[in-house]
């Protein structure tokens, strides 16, 4: 997956503006304690990451 497009389905979940500040803030246990935020920088897969968010978040089956 690419980061666009990991993007393109936070932004459809959380909405434009929550996206961003939700992937700041909010840390996933399924990503070792981090945020989004932190797993990106720190080379973890996007789709790895949106699996995780999947994991803790109630996400449409449109978004899997």
């Amino acid at each position: 997956m690419r980061l666009t497009e990991f993007w393109r389905r936070m932004r459809a979940h959380f909405g434009d503006q929550y996206a961003e500040s939700w992937a700041r803030d909010y840390i996933i246990a399924p990503l070792g304690g981090r945020t989004v935020e932190q797993a990106l920088a720190e080379g973890e897969s996007a789709k790895t990451v949106w699996r995780a968010v999947c994991q803790v978040e109630n996400v449409s089956a449109r978004l899997l």
